[in-house]
């Protein structure tokens, strides 16, 4: 799905690159050999993120980490978040006649004329972390469950708060199918318990600060908040810093917040007792299956359309498993 606070700086960088970035590790079999198992050319993929924030960076590393292990060589640009930016620089792949292209797209609505594009050249294309809508066969998704995600996540909350009090839900974008998704699985769970109520709803677009500033604005209205259902990990800590800036409680005797992602910062907030839950999302697994997947087109193996990457949940009893991944 998922989460988006800008190192834009990298993404900058990044969007700018019109050279691949090879790798020094001979050609495996998987990227580049004949029916003979003669070496053949180096597999060019190209790569489009929307932007590169904290989660997305580390699912950036994983497709170079695992493109240097294969002996592939990899062009990652990012979008800056602008639709129109991303399908030119699927248009630029094309051109450039690379072996195989991966789409993290900014809007999982608008991924058509990207499909299109590389479907009309025969370039093998595979989606990551972000599933678009209406995707056809053939093209595979590597991701995760993101109607999972915000299941277990509510489930966790609301049994934390003995399935009482309201509820308010800070959304991503929900141009997203992991906002979307997840903000489901919020509500479904909320549905099944009586004694809760989703009182307010408003889309942080995944960002600290937005998270924050809404959150501030729900704290002034007076209401009587006692869970923070947010679709991820940075929305939730902007949660915690206006909590805190109000001087009200965390946790179980407070405001229960929760998150998507288990980032670093994410597990040093629970560490400390004030995220009460968040779902780990493979960022490397997730990297590592859409270099494979598209490597694997490339080579002309088949792929099933959907690579399932599982989230986890994560709690104060389990948090030290999750650290460094």
């Amino acid at each position: 799905m998922a989460n988006r606070i800008g190192l834009k700086v990298a993404a900058i960088v990044l969007a700018s690159a019109s050279v691949f970035t090879a790798c020094s590790t001979p050609a495996a079999p998987s990227a580049g050999t004949d029916a003979s198992g003669g070496a053949t050319k180096t597999l060019k993929i190209g790569v489009t993120f929307p932007i590169l924030d904290q989660f997305l960076q580390k699912v950036a590393d994983a497709i170079t980490a695992e493109a240097k292990a294969k002996g592939v060589e990899v062009n990652i640009v990012a979008a800056e978040e602008k639709t129109d930016t991303q399908l030119g620089q699927v248009e630029n792949f094309v051109s450039q006649k690379v072996d195989g292209i991966i789409v993290i797209p900014v809007d999982t609505d608008a991924a058509g004329p990207m499909t299109d594009a590389a479907k009309s050249a025969n370039i093998p294309l595979v989606y990551v972390n972000r599933k678009p809508a209406d995707l056809p066969s053939g093209v595979p998704y590597v991701g995760s469950d993101s109607l999972y995600a915000g299941t277990v996540e509510m489930q966790e909350l609301a049994k934390l708060a003995g399935g009482t009090g309201n509820v308010v839900i800070l959304q991503g974008d929900p141009a997203n199918e992991a906002a979307v998704q997840r903000t489901k699985g919020c509500n479904d769970v909320v549905a099944q318990n009586p004694g809760m109520k989703v009182i307010k709803t408003q889309a942080g677009n995944w960002y600290r600060e937005k998270g924050q500033s809404i959150m501030e604005n729900w704290l002034q209205s007076g209401d009587d908040i006692k869970v923070v259902c947010a679709n991820n990990d940075e929305m939730a800590l902007g949660a915690i810093n206006a909590i805190k800036a109000d001087n009200k409680k965390l946790g179980a005797d407070g405001i229960l917040v929760g998150g998507v992602d288990a980032t670093a910062d994410a597990l040093a907030a629970m560490g400390a007792g004030d995220l009460a839950v968040t779902v780990f999302q493979d960022a490397a697994g997730q990297g590592k299956g859409g270099l494979d997947a598209v490597v694997d087109l490339a080579g002309g193996q088949t792929v099933k359309d959907y690579v399932d990457i599982p989230y986890q949940l994560v709690t104060p009893d389990n948090m030290a498993d999750f650290a460094g991944k």
